[in-house]
């Protein structure tokens, strides 16, 4: 049988090649430079190839290094999920989670939830990391998360999702103007060029406009802001409306304006909300359970409501 690179030369060759420099690899992968230059060197010698060009000054890999790299992080990835997978036999609710969230669902989401997570599962070590969809699904993809918490629907690849409920959208304006005096707007209330939305790469702008009818009108909103306590300072100054979610109306977010907060009719005028993973994962289980947590918290007093089928399918998207 040939021999076989180990697990340790493929992540000293990755740490190097993500960070190129041999001290910040070392550092990361907690041995001395020594050590892991011996390392990668056993591993050139066990290929017969250089995988790392060396200065005095900076480190390169070389195509062949690349290539090889790209692959190890696929087995690195498959190595931590087949350990995921037995510990979570033992206790699908123990140890780690790297958990991803996204900004207009974080700050509003996690005050709320994480004391009864912390109750429910005290073995769970929680770490979290707020993001943009696409970069939460990029770190999810090559392992850095286990999980994302997002807002459906979204092209998000290879994985499985759990809906844990619908956060439905609200027209916020001030008591001045035209749409305060209707119970509850339709879509085609909502004026374009008086719609105040955020910025592209937020997944709310796209869930906004859909809620609207106006998927086709992604760059002419008169506003595009960076967040949504920017977006209702801006309402309550008169500069126009916004949607809302009501998991953010629920945290208080307009407490002292003074404007006018009126639900959006229409036939899907909410974004789903959802716990996503690979579906190569070894802690389904995991996910399973937390996605249960998140579900009854979240259906709890008047926030957001859980899926109204009751039961939390899987869904897979590839």
């Amino acid at each position: 049988m040939k021999p076989l690179p180990t697990l340790r030369q493929l992540h000293y060759l990755v740490a190097v090649v993500d960070r190129c420099h041999f001290g910040k690899a070392a550092e990361a992968c907690l041995v001395s430079q020594s050590t892991l230059s011996a390392g990668i060197q056993e591993l050139e010698n066990l290929l017969g190839a250089p995988l790392l060009e060396r200065t005095r000054r900076t480190v390169l890999p070389t195509p062949l290094g690349r290539e090889i790299a790209d692959r190890a992080r696929l087995v690195l990835k498959g190595a931590e999920e087949l350990v995921d997978m037995a510990r979570s036999v033992e206790d699908p609710m123990s140890g780690p989670l790297h958990l991803g969230v996204i900004p207009t669902i974080g700050p509003f989401l996690i005050p709320r939830v994480m004391p009864a997570l912390r109750d429910s599962f005290p073995k769970l070590k929680l770490f979290l990391r707020e993001d943009q969809t696409a970069r939460l699904l990029d770190r999810l993809e090559s392992g850095e998360l286990d999980a994302a918490i997002l807002a459906l629907p979204y092209p998000s690849g290879d994985v499985e999702s759990i809906d844990i409920a619908e956060d439905r959208f609200s027209v916020v304006c001030t008591p001045e103007h035209r749409l305060s005096d209707v119970t509850t707007p339709r879509p085609s209330d909502v004026a374009l060029d008086d719609l105040l939305l955020l910025e592209d790469g937020h997944c709310l702008r796209d869930h906004a406009l859909a809620a609207c009818s106006m998927e086709g009108a992604r760059q002419s909103a008169a506003f595009q802001g960076t967040s949504l306590h920017t977006l209702v300072q801006m309402v309550a100054n008169g500069l126009g409306v916004t949607l809302l979610p009501q998991m953010a109306l629920d945290s208080g977010i307009l407490r002292g304006l003074d404007v006018v907060v009126r639900p959006l009719g229409g036939e899907r005028p909410f974004r789903r909300i959802g716990l996503v993973w690979r579906r190569t994962s070894g802690r389904k289980e995991t996910f399973r359970q937390l996605a249960a947590a998140l579900k009854t918290e979240m259906s709890r007093d008047s926030g957001p409501q859980a899926p109204a089928n009751g039961d939390a399918s899987v869904r897979t998207a590839a």
